[in-house]
């Protein structure tokens, strides 16, 4: 049985080779401003009353005139100097036509013609463009076959974003769209909460054999719509590119259309037939003022720099070329968009009398790890905070505090048990918290003892009650100091520096 499961993933495997996936993203992001892209109405996700926040420009009465917000304009500038984009010097904005429930224009207002931002680089992923939009507003169907329509959400700015169609993998997919949401909150463009609907990812997809796409013949495209979880996005586009092989392994060809994921079954389903641009008659809005973004001091390209923040891949590296941090730690870091854990640990850092690779391993080993795990253990923090942003508005050691006791271990001072009892007493004991990590230590009995003529009685008495170990030390086997080690801090009590007592022991055992 396990030879045919065995040679059947083989077949599967050889099967999948010969095909090629082609996969492009298109991503919608609402963007963080006090008011809608085209209305004075409050733009607020939270908000909870449907159709509180609304009037005639938003929901779409006739003779209303929309005015442009200059702030997500320059959100949307900001992404594409990050993204090393080009910025449009003119620009316009322009009627998509359809009908709806959720538009009662008739047409949603985008850009077409004339995106903000051309091309740029993000994970790896060359963009074809970023352009801004108005969201729709949101409707609902209830079990009684009735639809509901929220205008809340109608004219929210709405960023898009186009990759170019060179993802090949779902995994890629999937890494993309988190350093997107990454850099929206590194931004303040954006939360992009996929659960919240305020980031969706839209993936087209296409599958073709190696020669066809060699010579830049590609399959058709399917669009699955609305992913709206990192997990669902990488679970369709891997669900779509097999469904498609499949088809074409039996001769039958793939249906471009518009589908879905269903989550429970794991696999996509058909929801229409897919429509082309000319399809929407797109032509300018004469409402709105052309932009000739030149003539904006506040959008020039050495203004928005300036504006710019430590981007989430400038911050990855650092971490790892400066301080040593493997791909796992330095993440821990990049998720924080705050900022406020990179600048904690840049702190505590600098605070270090020294400040050698050793120290900083250190540091990032009881920040990370230690002082992580005891913070998870109070009562007032959640461990959905401690694994996003736990560092914010808690009374956190100060780090002068930290450097002292990272520097107490690195010079043997304190043992590895002694300095976790410490930070133990700064997190959890309200009588300790204004106490230094040394006044502790000496308090607590926690100093290490380094010299020899403080230690060497206790070592004595072990190498006299323990001749047989000492015998097999002495015949070669060298692991039995080890042993010895640990009885000897035994009769220390964890008081004696174990590196002082191997020194000891290798010295009179010769």
């Amino acid at each position: 049985m396990q030879l045919l499961f065995t040679i059947y993933s083989l077949l599967v495997t050889i099967v999948f080779m010969k095909y090629i996936p082609t996969i492009g993203l298109e991503i919608h992001a609402e963007l963080k401003t006090q008011s809608k892209m085209f209305c004075s109405c409050a733009n607020d996700p939270d908000e909870e009353k449907a159709n509180a926040n609304v009037c005639s420009i938003c929901l779409g009465h006739p003779g209303t005139l929309p005015v442009l917000n200059k702030e997500a304009i320059k959100h949307v500038l900001k992404i594409g100097v990050a993204v090393d984009g080009k910025l449009a010097d003119f620009t316009e904005w322009d009627r998509k036509n359809y009908f709806y429930p959720d538009i009662p224009k008739g047409y949603q207002i985008s850009q077409y013609a004339y995106p903000l931002i051309s091309g740029g680089m993000l994970a790896g992923i060359a963009l074809e463009r970023v352009h801004l939009e108005e969201d729709t507003a949101q409707s609902t169907h209830d079990t009684h076959e009735k639809s509901l329509v929220n205008f809340n959400r109608s004219g929210v700015p709405l960023m898009e974003l186009v990759t170019t169609p060179t993802i090949r993998d779902a995994k890629t997919a999937t890494d993309f769209a988190k350093e997107l949401q990454l850099l929206l909150r590194y931004l303040g463009a954006g939360e992009a909460n996929m659960e919240k609907g305020e980031m969706r990812v839209e993936a087209n997809i296409s599958v073709a054999s190696e020669e066809d796409t060699a010579a830049k013949k590609f399959g058709t495209k399917t669009e699955v719509k609305n992913l709206n979880s990192f997990r669902a996005v990488e679970g369709a586009i891997a669900h779509e590119i097999e469904r498609q092989i499949e088809l074409l392994e039996k001769g039958e060809k793939v249906k471009q259309e518009t589908r879905g994921w269903d989550e429970k079954a794991g696999e996509t389903y058909s929801q229409r037939s897919k429509e082309s641009s000319h399809d929407y008659r797109y032509f300018p809005d004469p409402d709105i003022p052309k932009l000739k973004i030149s003539e904006m001091p506040e959008f020039a390209k050495s203004a928005l720099e300036k504006e710019l923040v430590e981007l989430p891949w400038v911050r990855r590296e650092r971490f790892k070329k400066e301080f040593g941090a493997t791909d796992k730690e330095a993440e821990v870091f990049v998720d924080d968009y705050t900022g406020l854990l990179s600048r904690y640990f840049d702190d505590i850092v600098s605070n270090l009398a020294n400040k050698d690779a050793k120290s900083i391993r250190l540091v990032i080993n009881y920040l990370l790890t230690d002082y992580a795990g005891l913070l998870k253990k109070l009562p007032a923090v959640s461990a959905d905070r401690i694994a996003s942003s736990w560092i914010d508005s808690l009374d956190l050691i100060a780090p002068k505090s930290f450097g002292e006791l990272i520097d107490m271990i690195s010079a043997g001072d304190v043992s590895s048990s002694g300095a976790k009892k410490i930070l133990s007493l700064l997190v959890t004991d309200e009588n300790s918290k204004n106490i230094s990590p040394k006044a502790l230590a000496d308090k607590h009995g926690l100093i290490q003892k380094s010299d020899a003529a403080s230690i060497e009685p206790a070592i004595d008495k072990v190498i006299a009650d323990n001749a047989s170990v000492v015998a097999e030390y002495r015949a070669g086997k060298v692991a039995s100091i080890q042993f010895l080690i640990g009885q000897a801090m035994k009769a220390t009590r964890g008081a004696a520096n174990p590196a002082v007592i191997k020194e000891i022991l290798t010295k009179k055992l010769g």
